[in-house]
């Protein structure tokens, strides 16, 4: 789902990451942007920021990743309520919050739970998958929220 959500940004068809050749131009190294770098809880190495990166926004991504890599460690597939309780009590506001659905429509367990917290233009994306967590940095979507079809 956070693919998908990265698609729906509407970024540039060259995709993230990706340098555009201009005829002429040569680019340095340090003038090609680099991919954003994916915390996952658990693992020996930090969560790399981007050097743009809001400080604001990288407090917040350690906390969501810090408040999802507990979760997942005593519930590698938690509920939507399990996954609000853990954000809500990690500090952040339930108005700025959007959490996926942990059963699908027909009743059956969803395969990963998703969370997204909502900071200025940017959206902190955490998702929880058999006890694994992934949380990365996207733009908010057009219509002010971070997930598809949220309400309003």
């Amino acid at each position: 789902m956070v693919l998908a959500l990265a698609a729906c940004t509407g970024g540039s068809p060259t995709g993230a990451g990706q340098a555009v050749a201009t005829p002429g131009v040569v680019a340095t190294p340090s003038e090609v942007a680099a991919p954003t770098e994916l915390a996952t809880a658990g693992s020996t190495r930090p969560a790399a920021a981007s050097p743009a990166e809001d400080p604001a926004i990288a407090v917040l991504k350690q906390t969501v990743t810090d408040a999802l890599g507990r979760l997942a460690a005593g519930t590698p597939r938690p509920a939507t309520a399990q996954m609000t309780d853990a954000l809500t009590g990690a500090g952040i506001a339930v108005a700025a919050l959007e959490v996926s659905a942990s059963r699908t429509p027909t009743g059956l367990e969803a395969d990963a739970i998703e969370a997204a917290v909502l900071q200025g233009t940017k959206c902190v994306v955490g998702q929880v998958r058999d006890g694994s967590v992934t949380v990365i940095v996207l733009p908010v979507l057009a219509s002010g929220k971070c997930f598809v079809g949220a309400p309003a």
